[in-house]
């Protein structure tokens, strides 16, 4: 079961009433960002496929004194993640932070790609992140403001884009909507950031299973020579790109890679 222990210390965002709804929350990156929001003070909704994870994402938050749901759906339906949505007002009234994290990525080189699996990464990915933040806007308007998050990824600027194309047009499109979203709505008070994180997830450790020879080359582009951690290295990073201390900062990719990604931000 994920533990929440240990999150708190040291310097963090405050997040304190504030309503936070993440897809994929129930492991990898969107767990560790769901586990971060609840120990800054946000109120936790989670969104997936498979109940079970995000059950005990929300059992971890509760047993630590915080409030969460999940809520079970696909990202690639619209009307479930209208229903996700609705969920999240009634229960807790509003939403100030949106974590678009859930995706399936078409991996593979371009020859071996077949439509299907690239449609797929396009519906879970950019038009699953602009149905959602055209739902959260008017929402987050009307609270005065509110902060997005957008998964994005540093494979664009990788040593060799070999086998990432489809991958990276899929992401690169999220982080072109970022740009838009965040200069539409920069009025209405809404942040718009995307992150470009390399961490512990399930996905990550699959590929390095896959290709262990390309992992080692990978390790040695990063300089402290590991992947980011996913509660301390990722979530509280995020819960801080979150908070009013970077009220500031908006359209912007932050890579969380340990330097190893050289980002036009």
């Amino acid at each position: 079961m994920p533990r929440i222990t240990n999150i708190v210390a040291g310097p963090m965002g405050d997040l304190t009433g504030k309503v936070a709804l993440i897809t994929g929350g129930g492991q990898g990156v969107g767990l560790g960002i769901a586990l971060s929001r609840a120990a800054a003070g946000a109120k936790v909704a989670v969104f997936g496929r498979t109940a079970v994870k995000l059950d005990a994402t929300c059992v971890a938050i509760v047993e630590h004194g915080g409030e969460a749901i999940a809520l079970t759906g696909n990202v690639k339906d619209p009307e479930d993640i209208i229903a996700a949505v609705a969920a999240v007002q009634k229960r807790f009234g509003g939403i100030d932070i949106l974590v678009n994290n859930a995706q399936e990525v078409p991996l593979g080189k371009l020859l071996d790609v077949g439509d299907e699996a690239f449609v797929a990464g396009f519906e879970s990915g950019p038009l699953a992140t602009l149905r959602l933040m055209k739902l959260v806007h008017p929402i987050m308007a009307a609270r005065g403001g509110g902060a997005i998050i957008n998964l994005a990824s540093s494979a664009g600027v990788r040593w060799d884009m070999t086998g990432y194309g489809a991958y990276d047009a899929v992401k690169q499109a999220i982080r072109t909507l970022t740009r838009a979203a965040a200069a539409e709505w920069g009025r209405d008070g809404i942040r718009v950031l995307a992150i470009a994180p390399h961490a512990e997830s399930p996905g990550l450790e699959g590929w390095i299973a896959r290709n262990p020879d390309e992992a080692k080359a990978f390790f040695r582009t990063i300089p402290p020579g590991r992947v980011g951690r996913l509660k301390e290295d990722i979530g509280r990073a995020v819960v801080s790109l979150c908070s009013s201390d970077m009220g500031y900062l908006t359209g912007a990719t932050i890579p969380l890679d340990g330097g190893q990604a050289k980002l036009d931000c």
